[in-house]
This record gives C-alpha cells, structure tokens and sequence, in this order.
C-alpha cells in the first residue's frame, strides 16, 4: 500500500514568518512537522517583473487528505497574496515515521 503521506512546499519571507505559519497548521492539526530552510535566494516573474528576493522554504509533512484544508488555511494564514503549495507525493518511508504523521493528523481541526 502506497504511503498516505506527503510533503508541502512552501516559501516565506522570513523564519519568524515561517515558525507562525507552523505553529498555527500545528495547532490545527493539519501537520505534523515542518521544517525551516533559511537563506534561499528566488528569483521569478511577477507583476510583470523580475523579482531577486531572500526566502525562507518551508517543509510541511502531512496527509494527502490535509492538502484541501491546507489551501483553505493559507488563504487565511500564509503572509503572501499568492502562496506557493505545492503537494509531493512521497513514494516510500520509514513505517513507523509514516504512521506517526498520520497520527498526528488524524485530528485536524481546519
């Protein structure tokens, strides 16, 4: 049976963006851990212009079932007009650590 997790990616513009963002899925349930990767450099189109901004990329593990709730909770909790969410499916994983993430979630309360 194929694993029920996945990984969301995200970016911020800071760590204490970050932390906030995760601390608020957390209280919700609607994740299980995320993780901080300070110091990215992205650079994209927007608003007809090339952007060069400093980000932060967030990992969040959790269920695939959690990716609805998760969009409806960055509309209201992600500091960017449009948040980057972008769900990867995860092929294979140590069982224990899968079943601890859908435990985790197995509550949520979006």
């Amino acid at each position: 049976m194929p694993p029920n997790a996945i990984v969301i990616l995200t970016t911020v513009a800071s760590a204490d963006e970050a932390v906030a963002l995760i601390r608020a899925l957390l209280d919700r349930r609607l994740i299980a851990c995320g993780n901080i990767l300070p110091g990215v450099r992205s650079l994209y189109r927007w608003e007809g212009k090339v952007a060069d901004e400093q980000e932060v990329i967030v990992l969040l593990k959790t269920r695939a079932s959690r990716v609805e709730a998760l969009e409806m909770a960055f509309g209201e909790l992600h500091p960017y007009r449009v948040p980057e969410l972008l769900a990867l499916p995860v092929s294979a994983g140590l069982h224990k650590y899968l079943e601890w993430i859908d435990d985790e979630t197995s509550l949520a309360l979006s």
